[in-house]
């Protein structure tokens, strides 16, 4: 089978590491940023520069997205020279960020009306495994759309998962939501009971990493809550939206999700704090300074 052509839209943290993925596997890409700069690196790399997101559809097979939110994907998927205006019936389009399920099932029956499959795939493993191949994808579309899609995919990941229809993708990624950003409150709490109690919070770090209080959370952000490192790696504010999906999914099904809501507060305080482009490892010093 000839090799797909593919475009890439939204070149942020998680979208450089993955565009520049593809191009190492020798696919054919066009790439389209707001920021023209954003671009540069693909560009020198050997990808083409895209006008707009319809322009970088209309040259693809495979056009896959990694924006910020729901608004911005519903902007570069259906908005003004918008991806659906640029796709050929047949097409694909994959869209990586995390938004609300509604929002993704929403663009999949717009895409679909013109004859485009939308697959929404969350990633998670961060900026670290999109350099090194190895992010975790979770999927939700067709089956035929998820079997296509899949050797694009293993470029950047190491695990691939369909879970279901259109928005399964985006509730399992919901769900690994609640695992990391309430396990990086209990994290911050953890740290801050045994700095204040006179230990070395990183030899605890240390001893909870070898038993049943080990979590990557524990690993990656207790050395910074430690260190007061909140130089911006996972920016807050994408937590604090993504916490936000969460509540509100919970809501539309009754539940209550007393662990997920206290991370939500939290998560608040520090946007209205100034914390917003801080790493998410500053909810630590929500605590510390309530």
């Amino acid at each position: 089978m000839a090799t797909p052509a593919l475009g890439f839209v939204g070149l942020g943290a998680m979208g450089v590491p993955m565009a520049s993925n593809l191009l190492k596997h020798g696919y054919p890409l066009t790439v389209w940023a707001r920021r023209p700069e954003a671009m540069a690196p693909l560009v020198a790399a050997g990808a083409a520069a895209g006008t707009s997101p319809a322009d970088v559809a209309a040259k693809s097979d495979i056009t896959l997205t990694m924006v910020t939110d729901g608004r911005a994907v519903e902007e570069v998927m259906l908005g003004e020279n918008g991806i659906l205006y640029g796709s050929r019936p047949g097409t694909l389009a994959i869209d990586h960020s995390t938004i609300a399920p509604d929002t993704a099932r929403l663009i999949a029956a717009a895409l679909s009306a013109r004859g485009i499959d939308l697959l929404d795939a969350p990633v998670s493993g961060g900026a670290a495994a999109a350099r090194a191949g190895t992010l975790a994808v979770m999927v939700g579309g067709r089956d035929s759309a998820v079997n296509q899609a899949r050797p694009v995919l293993s470029c950047y990941a190491a695990t691939i998962v369909h879970i279901g229809p259109n928005g399964a993708g985006q509730v399992a990624k919901a769900c690994n939501q609640i695992c990391t950003i309430v396990n990086q409150l209990g994290t911050a709490e953890a740290m801050l009971l045994a700095e204040r109690a006179g230990v070395d919070p990183a030899k605890v770090k240390d001893v909870l990493m070898a038993g049943f209080g080990a979590s990557r959370m524990l690993e990656v952000q207790a050395p910074k809550m430690i260190a007061r490192d909140f130089d911006g790696k996972v920016e807050s504010r994408l937590h604090h939206k993504d916490i936000q999906i969460v509540l509100a999914l919970a809501q539309s099904l009754g539940l209550k999700l007393p662990a997920s809501a206290a991370a939500a507060d939290v998560l608040a305080t520090l946007q209205q704090r100034g914390g917003a482009r801080q790493d998410s490892a500053a909810v630590f010093e929500v605590l510390a300074r309530p």
